[in-house]
């Protein structure tokens, strides 16, 4: 028997605003959410989660928050949610204060320890939707996955992205005698980066494509670099490559075509597609011998091995006087074509082909 999913969901600061005093005790401070009616609505529709609220209302019940002030707004947040095809199977609400140190108060389990150690729940495939810290580590104890509002880049679009096409996230280990890699990719990311491969320029160079991608990217690599920097640069492309394939999936709803951006005196432009047919097009020349530690004839083998490994068709040209903006366009330019293509629509999940494959 399939085992049930739940979406376990905050309220304040997750369904609707939060305001300064944290407490919604009257219609004049209510005000849902951007974007929550959309994707929570579309979530209901395509998924088959459980909806649960899990709510913490300090005090509800007593002088500083009396039960009159709470449930007309209350019942009018659900009658309006229905209104919009989203209902909740339960609403699970505790009233204690935060220094009462109650087993029901999240991140406390209590309210929920029904469905804890139930065989009929798969709580690692479930999610708790909140705001807040206490969000996340109240899905740490019950043993599923959190998505956090304001955190990390996190929206309601994100959030109903993440959950009907699921994660890109993706790791590479690569290990030869020559060279000792390790690269792991969130393409859905926003620019975190901790890349380090013994040469300082490419370190540079890697860091445009997490940074202008809005990836998050790791890359270690530890390659021969006594007998030259040919097998570093080369290897780390394949691996890039490849952890870039694995996430991308299926491609279903990306984009898959994208960029051309100025940087001071260069015009750097880099065409992609990620048809699955790959090929270099080079249209860049270098006069120095080497950036940095980077030797320039490298660049070319750097593009044509990663677009090798990643399937994808390059178009890179550019041209200008300096050779240090030369190449940093172009790695600048590859992110903010790599943003565009991976781009998915979950509201138009297909697949970009009229082939029917990519």
């Amino acid at each position: 028997m399939k085992k049930k999913r739940v979406l376990f969901i905050d309220r304040d600061g997750t369904l609707i605003q939060e305001p300064a005093d944290e407490q919604i005790d009257s219609f004049d401070k209510l005000k849902f959410t951007k974007g929550m009616f959309k994707n929570l609505g579309f979530i209901h529709s395509k998924l088959d989660f459980e909806f649960i609220m899990v709510s913490n209302q300090d005090g509800l019940g007593t002088n500083s928050f009396p039960e009159n002030t709470f449930w007309p707004v209350q019942n009018f947040i659900i009658q309006t949610l229905d209104g919009e095809g989203i209902t909740f199977d339960e609403i699970l609400i505790d009233r204690h204060f935060p220094n009462d140190n109650a087993p029901t108060r999240k991140p406390n389990t209590g309210l929920v320890e029904k469905y804890i150690n139930n065989p009929e729940y798969d709580l690692s495939s479930s999610y708790v939707i909140g705001d807040r810290d206490t969000d996340r580590k109240f899905a740490d104890n019950i043993g599923c996955k959190s998505l956090i509002l304001g955190k990390d880049g996190m929206t309601w679009d994100k959030i109903a992205e993440i959950l009907f096409a699921g994660e890109r996230i993706a790791e590479v280990k690569r290990t030869t005698k020559e060279t000792d890699i390790y690269i792991k990719i969130n393409l859905d990311g926003t620019g975190k980066c901790n890349i380090s491969t013994g040469l300082g320029f490419f370190d540079h160079m890697l860091e445009q494509i997490g940074k202008h991608g809005m990836m998050d990217l790791t890359i270690q690599t530890k390659g021969d670099l006594y007998v030259d920097e040919h097998h570093t640069i080369e290897d780390t492309a394949i691996a890039l490559g490849e952890c870039i394939l694995q996430a991308l999936g299926d491609k279903r709803g990306i984009e898959r075509y994208g960029y051309c951006l100025p940087m001071d005196d260069c015009l750097c432009q880099v065409a992609i597609d990620f048809g699955g047919r790959p090929w270099l097009v080079w249209d860049a020349e270098f006069k120095r011998e080497k950036i940095g530690e980077m030797p320039t004839e490298m660049f070319i083998h750097f593009f044509k091995s990663l677009s090798d490994s990643a399937k994808m068709n390059l178009n890179i040209k550019a041209e200008g006087a300096n050779e240090h903006h030369k190449i940093e366009g172009i790695f600048k330019a590859l992110a903010r074509s790599l943003k565009m293509a991976v781009r998915r629509d979950i509201y138009h999940f297909e697949l970009p082909s009229t082939k029917g494959k990519l």
